[in-house]
């Protein structure tokens, strides 16, 4: 099982936040998060979003750091990247 995290660059209410994907399928992903105690509400379309205080968590459980795009180069190539709705291409 591989995932993959991105750095923490990504602002939120209140907290910077990293990206957390499989480039194998969301079954997976979601097992991942479940070892790490991430609620299911986490996940958002593609992805879960992990509050930059538990980015060690992740990689030390195994995620693999990547950057930002290559977070969006793995969903394409492995056809899960879902865009948000009204977002053109």
């Amino acid at each position: 099982m591989t995932v993959y995290i991105d750095p923490p660059n990504w602002p939120g209410h209140g907290r910077m936040w990293s990206h957390l994907v499989s480039d194998v399928s969301y079954a997976e992903l979601h097992l991942f998060a479940e070892g790490l105690g991430v609620p299911r509400r986490g996940f958002e379309r593609d992805h879960y979003d992990l509050p930059s205080h538990r980015y060690a968590d992740a990689v030390l459980a195994g995620a693999v750091e990547v950057s930002s795009r290559e977070v969006v180069r793995l969903l394409h190539g492995a056809g899960l990247r879902r865009r948000k709705r009204g977002v053109p291409r």
